[in-house]
């Protein structure tokens, strides 16, 4: 097997990035913090999937930690991979809501069904936890952890008893073991208990459920709350009328240019006032003597002023004054200041006249303007002025009218409020009675629930002793198993420690020739005198050993079956360059495979690149 290319969609910090791989050595470069990591954690997601965790767990697992860091809509990707001659494309999208697994063969261009057996089969048969301690190595780390102990010790158990991976003694344990599970799931150990605790509840639930803070007065508060909802309306309705009788009456007063009652009796007064003062000018310049009299000083200046002109010509001489006596002379002189006297006092009186004239004419002028407005005549005359009164009576009423009408405004408004306090009371209480009603269903559902989980118990009550003795059958077996599975495994070492020798002795240039590995994968290095713990030696040699570890446990659980990729990511790091050489040098030896090293320094296709090594360079 071997992987031809990862396209990421969405996973950590990467996003619609494709990567692709060669047979051979790939190595894949990146700084710290590049995402080597994340793509070996993808690669891992790819085969085996992503499952979140729950509760407080959920916050540090996997699944949070490789989140997109853009568009968590797109969680997901796919993995091109050859096997057996095949070219298969597995599809994943991890989000929570839209978990899917698609696998489809490029070579016979259609999709396969993604059961676990086609899993199995593309996956050469690693499970998860036999695939993170063997081929694929994590970051500083190449000891294996403690779920690898029971997958080898699984395979050597079906290698000892069928000579292959087929099935017999784990999967006939594993068998017993769903079965009991499956039984021990069926059992109620504590059924009559429970079903004692549930009579109780019931008489608790049936006190409870008729209790008065449970009965029904919905439908009355329902009916209280749609009257006052009518009644509201209706004063809605009543509130719009007063609104625009008020808004009428105030256009009809500004229209007129009155603000209130005080502007409309002081307009009353002065046109009171301008009326009385027309008629007295009025009857002034109406009066006939005044007429007379001014003709009668014009005329006496007239004639005076003749009289001084005859005076003056009685002579017959142009200067006929010298030729005069002195009294002619005088008289002559007064006649004329007289006539002079009596010309000023006419036109006084003629003035005078006029200016009552023009007077008089404004202030007609003004009454007709005043008039013509609010009584749509210019006729000037007391019944005129009557009508006007009247007028200005109407524009009183409709003030008072307005003001009624304000006032009747605020007390509806009261009213409505009221009403809506009233209305909001009436909802609040619905809203209780509807929780109330709801709890009494959600009691009567519990209550009927309960005595359906009676009647299960009853059942259940008949079934435990049938199940229990089956369960007692099922021990029996897993006894017998366990004493035959245990005598099979104490040959595990033999398998493991030929394989592990064998590529020590290779890793290490024979410094170490033969190891020596417990059930538990503890490991010890043989010498003539005595077994030396793995603790004692060098760290970069406790690294080798432990890779060589791994590979022999790859050899036995994937048999025949072809290689998967070796995977590294900066598993090298305490490795010295003479080990470096030599390690790399043993790989490509020592397992025909694809393989993977993520790493963050040069050294590694440096040394590949000096001992003439094909490699395939990734820069990320």
């Amino acid at each position: 097997m071997r992987f031809l290319e990862l396209q990421i969609k969405g996973f950590g910090k990467f996003h619609d990035r494709s990567i692709s791989f060669e047979d051979g050595v790939n190595v894949v470069y990146g700084k710290n913090e590049a995402g080597k990591s994340t793509i070996h954690t993808f690669i891992r997601c790819m085969l085996f999937g992503l499952q979140p965790q729950r509760g407080r767990a959920a916050k540090k697992d996997l699944y949070s930690q490789y989140e997109p860091w853009e568009n968590s809509g797109t969680y997901e990707g796919s993995l091109r991979m050859e096997h057996s001659g095949h070219i298969y494309r597995i599809e994943r999208c991890f989000r929570k809501d839209k978990k899917e697994l698609h696998v489809i063969d490029e070579t016979l261009g259609q999709e396969l069904e993604a059961t676990k057996i086609l899993m199995d089969e593309l996956l050469g048969g690693l499970t998860e936890t036999a695939y993170n301690n063997t081929i694929s190595i994590g970051q500083l780390k190449s000891a294996t952890d403690g779920g690898m102990v029971a997958e080898l010790k699984n395979y050597i158990a079906n290698m000892n008893t069928s000579g292959n991976m087929a099935l017999n003694i784990t999967k006939a344990s594993a068998f017993l073991k769903a079965q009991k599970k499956e039984m021990e799931s069926q059992l109620i150990p504590d059924a009559a208990r429970s079903y004692t605790a549930l009579l109780g509840e019931i008489k608790t639930l049936e006190k409870d459920i008729s209790g008065p803070e449970y009965e029904n007065q919905l439908p009355a508060y329902q009916k209280l709350r749609t009257d006052t909802r009518a009644q509201i309306e209706q004063k809605h309705g009543e509130k719009e009328e007063l609104i625009q009788k008020a808004v009428k009456g105030r256009q009809i007063l500004e229209q007129n240019q009155f603000k209130d009652r005080e502007s409309i009796d002081q307009y009353e007064r002065q046109t009171e006032s301008i009326y009385s003062n027309y008629q007295e000018i009025y009857a002034a310049s109406r009066q006939k003597s005044r007429k007379i009299l001014t003709g009668f000083f014009f005329m006496m200046a007239v004639l005076l002023t003749i009289g001084a002109v005859v005076i003056y010509r009685l002579d017959g001489q142009v200067s006929f004054l010298q030729n005069l006596d002195a009294n002619t002379s005088v008289m002559a002189l007064i006649t004329e200041l007289i006539a002079v006297i009596f010309c000023i006092a006419g036109s006084v009186l003629y003035s005078g006249s006029k200016s009552l004239q023009r007077e008089l004419l404004l202030s007609g002028q003004a009454l007709q303007e005043t008039f013509r407005r609010h009584l749509g005549d210019t006729e000037l005359s007391d019944q005129a002025m009557q009508a006007f009164k009247a007028r200005m009576a109407e524009f009183r009423r409709i003030y008072d009218s307005t003001v009624e009408t304000d006032a009747a405004l605020r007390k509806l408004e009261e009213e409505i409020a009221a009403l809506h306090q009233k209305q909001s009371e009436c909802s609040e209480i619905i809203e209780k009675q509807q929780k109330s009603q709801w709890e009494l269903e959600k009691k009567l559902e519990l209550l009927s629930n309960y005595k359906n989980q009676m009647e299960v118990l009853k059942v259940s009550l008949a079934e435990n002793q049938r199940i229990s003795q089956e369960l007692a059958a099922i021990d029996l077996a897993q006894e017998t198993l366990t004493e035959l599975s245990t005598s099979i495994r104490n040959s595990f070492g033999l398998y493991l420690n030929k394989t592990a020798s064998e590529l020590i002795s290779r890793i290490t240039g024979g410094i170490y020739t033969s190891v020596s590995i417990d059930e538990n994968l503890n490991v010890f290095m043989n010498t003539r005198t005595k077994l030396v713990p793995l603790e004692q030696v060098s760290s970069g040699t406790m690294d080798q050993i432990y890779l060589a570890l791994r590979l022999a446990a790859a050899r036995l659980i994937q048999g025949e079956k072809e290689d998967m990729p070796l995977i590294f990511d900066d598993s090298f790091v305490l490795y010295d360059d003479d080990r470096m050489k030599s390690a790399l040098k043993w790989l490509t030896t020592a397992y025909k495979g694809q393989i993977i090293i993520f790493t963050c320094h040069q050294r590694e296709a440096q040394m590949l690149t000096a001992n003439q090594i094909p490699y395939h360079m990734i820069c990320i």
